[in-house]
């Protein structure tokens, strides 16, 4: 027997902070034995299903569920009656009761002995309804009649700052559009609950915000929140919140009404209409600039689509006034937003929200106002630039790293693709691939540049906080928190933390239940800094126990000992001893907590330091149209992020990565189409999701790392920026190929088409 060479031993897996290990879920993920929760089984099962409304608005005369409940198999039928003396946090009901508010809002909900009964048993409740007028226009909303007791506005923000009389030599106006885009998740919504013996319920769910659930559910139901419990099932990925209230609460309530385990599953129809949207936008903008392209003005009329149901409509709204210049300075910015309530399915939380949709617009005007200065577009973005300091129109000064002509620099820094050969056998790299009916003599190339803004964590005085606990026992670390991985890859990064400060290699994050304290929703990269820190702060709490006794022993204060390595190593090179010699024997642990800097409301001006930090990113898309059909096609997309502190660059580059194909599909595809308020593309055949082919050459120019000092490691969050900014830029590249003002997103055919 040989022994193994140099060749033959396998490289050491990367280790702590600034490398990339494996994710320990990568490879049951990618070879489909991974649990999520539409793999859920339990003794007793039996299956819910949900009665929707048909329509967008209307008055319920009646629920008759008699029939329902007389087919064989069905053991429960429950209305919005069940749950009457329940209060119901929100304005959304659990189910509806007396008014139908959008297109699929659920009225009944089933539980039967197969997914086929209960599907035919929901059928089965005669429903009587009046049906109202929708409205569906939002700009309709602010004269039609109230929709809700709470009204149609949902919130309304008038911006003012500097002089209103101020004036540019070079004046552009736009009229923008954004449409509905869809999360559109691959593995549809799916859940179990299971009674206790204590009256209470176990929700198994791929949810992200387990004590929010727990807690809301227990408020619908009247019940103590220790008497439910929230565990978290594989999470499919999320750019949103995973399910609606309604769908957790109608699971327990099935559960506890007969006593056994209910699961359900959603259709992809019913995907569609019980998780959230993007808010569709109309946005008016006026931009005044001076003879140098330095911006004197910005005027904006901004109008949010809520749908029916207020959700996140207000914080999107604060983002999207707060973020409706961009990432320059403008002395004088005057901006009324409204968000609205409509008979629409309800838009909520999706990467960027608010900041997305102003970032089209004012990326277009940039364009115009550079054109007509006479201007290069990426010099008129570096003339007014935001750098460290400026302030928001907010009034709210950006104290953290604000590179942005830097990113601006580094996206020219790496060459342009090369041109599509004249080769018959290149032709599915023209626009409309292989077998296209366009003359390739037609296709134009275009270049365009967009920056962009979003803010990390919550806003507006609300308060983050996440906990976490590190137990330590010989040569293993567990990790205790209640974050949940919803793809953005918290769990290793938890691992490379414990790694980094404990030097002990070998660490495991506990799966995630409601038992556990706190940590938040997954969402504005939040757990990257919030939990991290709890992690961080966890951790260290642990060394210093680790450390203290050694240090004592050799009369020496803890900060003249560090871990490297897995060794412990003093600062004069006199101790050398490995990490799992010093922890032979001794289990340490330690809970602590991470709460950022407080922030405050906006005023009634939408003044106020509103926001934690924020991330800004730069990108160059490069794009081939056939300017006779209008087809387009995404070539390249070159990418520079402020990312504070690369933690994971590998992981980096992939969520950079999803959230510019998320932002491709915006601009070219993407749009949960409505008629009358009824969607009529629901499906993931109708709803046009980016496939690997359409999904461009993606390279990262820059990561840029300087270090944002009140954020955990200085890292700053990188999954929403790329998904605002993308499909600005992919338009600002279709409007430099077809010289067309391209104003609405997706970009459609007739966008596209110039004369020849």
């Amino acid at each position: 027997m040989t022994a193994p060479t140099e060749q033959d031993t396998p490289a050491p897996e990367p280790f702590g902070l600034g490398s990339s290990p494996l994710r320990t879920d990568a490879l049951p993920k990618a070879l489909g034995i991974y649990p999520y929760a539409a793999d859920l089984w339990a003794e007793g099962l039996l299956w819910g299903a949900v009665l929707r409304s048909p329509h967008a608005h209307a008055r319920i005369v009646s629920v008759d569920t008699s029939a329902a409940l007389a087919l064989p198999g069905v053991h429960a039928v429950v209305t919005a009656a069940d749950l009457a003396s329940c209060p119901v946090p929100g304005d959304r009901p659990v189910l509806a009761s007396e008014v139908v508010r959008h297109h699929g809002e659920p009225i009944a909900a089933v539980a039967a002995e197969t997914p086929d009964t209960a599907r035919l048993a929901a059928s089965l409740v005669a429903v009587e309804y009046e049906v109202l007028e929708a409205v569906t226009d939002p700009e309709a909303a602010f004269n039609a009649a109230p929709l809700h007791p709470d009204g149609n506005l949902f919130r309304h923000l008038p911006l003012r700052t500097g002089d209103p009389e101020a004036v540019g030599e070079f004046v552009v106006e736009g009229l923008y559009q954004v449409g509905r885009q869809d999360p559109a998740p691959i593995g549809a919504e799916a859940g179990l609950a299971v009674p206790r013996p204590d009256g209470g319920v176990e929700l198994h769910l791929s949810t992200t915000d387990p004590h929010g659930d727990r807690d809301r559910t227990a408020a619908c139901l009247g019940l103590d929140p220790d008497r439910v419990r929230t565990v978290v099932t594989g999470v499919p990925g999320a750019a949103t919140d995973r399910e609606a209230l309604s769908f957790q609460v109608l699971l327990a309530l099935l559960a506890l009404r007969t006593g056994r385990p209910v699961k359900m599953t959603l259709t992809r129809e019913e995907s569609f209409h019980t998780h959230t949207s993007r808010h569709p936008a109309l946005l008016r903008y006026r931009h005044h600039a001076d003879a140098e392209g330095k911006l004197v003005k910005v005027e904006a009329q901004i109008l949010l689509d809520g749908g029916a149901y207020a959700d996140v409509s207000a914080e999107a709204l604060a983002a999207a006034t707060a973020f409706s210049v961009g990432p320059y300075t403008c002395p004088n910015v005057f901006v009324d937003a409204w968000a609205v309530r409509t008979n629409n399915p309800p838009a909520g939380r999706m990467r960027g929200e608010g900041a997305l949709q102003t970032c089209f617009a004012h990326e277009s005007q940039l364009d115009q106002l550079a054109k007509q200065v006479g201007i290069d577009p990426l010099e008129i973005r570096r003339r007014n630039a935001m750098a460290t300091g400026d302030p928001l129109p907010t009034g709210q000064a950006v104290t953290c790293p604000a590179p942005v002509e830097a990113l601006l620099d580094a996206v020219t820094e790496l060459p342009l693709p090369a041109l599509p050969v004249d080769d018959p056998e290149a032709d599915w790299m023209l626009p409309g691939g292989p077998g296209g009916a366009g003359d390739p003599a037609a296709v134009r190339r275009g270049i365009g540049y967009a920056v962009g803004m979003v803010h990390m964590l919550g806003a507006e005085g609300e308060d983050e906080v996440s906990t976490a606990t590190v137990r330590v026992s010989g040569d293993h670390a567990t990790v205790i928190c209640a974050a949940v991985d919803a793809g953005q890859g918290f769990a290793t990064l938890a691992r490379q933390i414990v790694q980094t400060t404990l030097g002990v290699s070998e660490v495991y994050v506990a799966p995630v239940d409601s038992d556990q304290p706190a940590a938040g929703p997954s969402a504005r990269g939040r757990h990257t800094w919030v939990s991290g820190g709890a992690v961080e702060k966890a951790a260290l709490m642990v060394r210093h126990q680790l450390l203290q006794p050694i240090a004592a022993n050799f009369g020496m204060s803890v900060e003249l000992l560090s871990i490297a390595d897995g060794k412990i190593t003093s600062y004069d090179g006199v101790l050398g001893m490995p990490v799992a010699e010093a922890l032979e024997g001794k289990e340490l642990w330690a809970t602590a907590q991470c709460r950022p800097h407080p922030t405050e409301p906006l005023d009634e001006n939408a003044q106020g330091d509103a926001f934690v930090s924020i991330a800004f990113c730069a990108m160059r898309a490069v794009v081939d149209v056939d300017i006779e059909l209008g087809a387009v096609r995404v070539v390249d997309v070159t990418v520079a992020q402020d990312v504070g502190r690369a933690l994971n660059p590998r992981q980096i580059e992939d969520r950079i990565e999803g959230a510019v194909a998320q932002g491709v599909g915006l601009a070219l595809m993407e749009n949960l189409r409505t008629e009358g308020g009824r969607p009529v593309n629901a499906s993931l055949t109708g709803y046009r999701l980016p496939t690997a082919l359409d999904t461009p050459d993606i390279r990262i120019a820059a990561l840029l790392e300087e270090r944002d000092v009140v954020a955990t490691f200085g890292a700053k969050a990188v999954s929403a920026v790329p998904a605002v900014v993308a499909p600005a830029a992919v338009a600002a590249a279709v409007r430099a190929a077809t010289g067309m003002p391209v104003g609405r997103l997706p970009i459609l055919p007739e966008d596209a088409i110039a004369a020849v």
